[in-house]
């Protein structure tokens, strides 16, 4: 019996040493000296990066966001200092590994991407966008199913009793789907938070939601008692992401 414990306790510490284990490429050596050199010079071999600004005596310069003339457009393309040795050294060893028959890494929980038009995972921004156009499709389908083409009670309430309840997912989804693109196209701590908050509470609703289904729950008073709970737990959650820790590697791993 005792063993049986061990060995359960031996893989749950694994376990959790490997989750929370950093990803490899931000662990080389050699791309931490990269970011090193980056951050000190502002150049990588013969390339340098306009955002990474330094004083005669060597002291880096960045300017707060309320200093910046430009347009709200044309900084969303544009990358600070870390971001661009952080992007332009994962290329770098990437090249190297490549040319010694290795596989690609993580950087920082993600895959070594190249960027499109400024957008950091032009893939994940592709088939969240799509997601999303789907998700609008079904909402505006069910919608016109409900209300237009389903008789109505009276004052123009739907027949259906979860139509609320669905509509409800529709918009979470969409927004869900929405903030999931727009951080893929770029990372920042904002749309990090947002896409992570957006994505745990639609999960916290679809279980509710799901619950209420399944056991038909109709009685609003039984629906309170149900969903009280749950939605306390999602907003603890949420709030703990956002003002305490948000671990993207952790998660991510």
């Amino acid at each position: 019996m005792l063993d049986g414990w061990v060995c359960a306790f031996l893989l749950v510490l694994s376990w959790s040493v490997e989750v929370i284990d950093a990803s490899a490429g931000d662990a080389d050596p050699r791309y931490r000296g990269c970011i090193t050199q980056c951050q000190e010079t502002g150049c990588i071999g013969q390339r340098c990066f306009p955002n990474c600004k330094f004083s005669s005596d060597g002291e880096f310069i960045d300017r707060p966001w309320y200093m910046q003339q430009e347009p709200l457009y044309l900084q969303w393309k544009k990358w600070d200092c870390q971001g661009d040795c952080r992007y332009y050294c994962m290329l770098d060893r990437e090249k190297e590994r490549e040319s010694h028959n290795l596989g690609p890494v993580k950087y920082h929980g993600k895959w070594p991407f190249r960027r499109i038009y400024g957008m950091q995972e032009p893939a994940s921004v592709a088939f969240s966008a799509l997601n999303l156009a789907m998700h609008f499709h079904g909402w505006v389908s069910f919608f016109i199913l409900i209300h237009y083409k389903l008789p109505l009670k009276d004052g123009k309430k739907a027949y259906y009793e979860y139509a609320g309840l669905w509509h409800m997912y529709g918009l979470l989804s969409l927004n869900s789907w929405f903030w999931s693109a727009v951080f893929h196209s770029r990372d920042v701590d904002l749309t990090e938070k947002l896409d992570y908050s957006s994505a745990v509470v639609l999960l916290g609703y679809s279980l509710i939601l799901a619950i209420l289904r399944t056991f038909s729950i109709r009685d609003e008073a039984t629906r309170v008692m149900v969903a009280a709970p749950l939605i306390a737990f999602v907003t603890t959650h949420v709030m703990y992401i956002n003002f305490y820790l948000l671990d993207y590697v952790t998660l991510s791993a």
